[in-house]
């Protein structure tokens, strides 16, 4: 049996546990698209009644991870290639709109941070830590979105962060083996904003976001 999730703050309840547990299995591929879930599998999974479980797949269901079929359990959702290519169209539309909007002392500020966080991602990469270097890739892609001071730009970014931490779960050892080609991107990004060149900044961040698009579809499962 496979140990609870800690409890978040301001969400402690067995629901909320199930939630985070059921949630983090989806998008780092421990149940797999097309994967029917049944109520009581994932109870005795957790440690819990099914009364939470039940709780935590309609949370989920709102959020399109999985579709509830009554008697017989939640079917776990994919991605299709055009789910794909609409979250990299978002997410070049608030990196680039955001640091369009940032000030020069904005992106100062912003440089020292970023700088620190591409020798956390080589780190990782080099450690072969997956899940270290997703969670330091999708906070140095936040950044970007965080210079303009728009919090509703912030907002939308955060509603994209799992499924762009499932499309990279999914590539799996694929993100290790194209490490130099990711920092190497990465690094461009970051020059781009040294340089105080906007146009380049998209023109590069266009370019990196197709890269990461074409590596997901090459290695997504997908669900008609």
């Amino acid at each position: 049996m496979k140990a609870e999730v800690p409890s978040a703050p301001g969400d402690s309840s067995a629901a909320g546990r199930a939630y985070r547990n059921l949630r983090d299995a989806i998008l780092e591929g421990e149940f797999a698209a097309g994967e029917m879930l049944g109520e009581s599998g994932l109870a005795e999974r957790l440690g819990m009644s099914r009364t939470p479980v039940r709780a935590a797949l309609v949370r989920l269901q709102e959020e399109q991870w999985v579709t509830i079929y009554p008697k017989r359990g939640a079917l776990v959702n994919g991605l299709s290639e055009r789910d794909i290519e609409e979250i990299a169209d978002a997410r070049y539309v608030l990196e680039a709109a955001a640091v369009q909007r940032a000030t020069p002392g904005m992106i100062e500020k912003l440089l020292p941070r970023l700088e620190e966080s591409l020798v956390d991602q080589a780190d990782a990469l080099a450690a072969g830590d997956l899940r270290r270097f997703i969670d330091c890739t999708t906070g140095f892609h936040r950044m970007f979105v965080e210079a303009s001071g728009n919090v509703i730009l912030q907002e939308m970014s955060d509603r994209l962060a799992d499924r762009r931490r499932y499309m990279l779960f999914r590539q799996g050892e694929r993100l290790i083996e194209r490490r130099e080609e990711m920092l190497a991107e990465h690094r461009a990004l970051i020059d781009a904003l040294r340089a105080e060149d906007v146009a380049l900044f998209a023109e590069t961040l266009r370019t990196h976001l197709r890269d990461t698009h074409d590596a997901a579809v090459e290695r997504l499962t997908f669900v008609p």
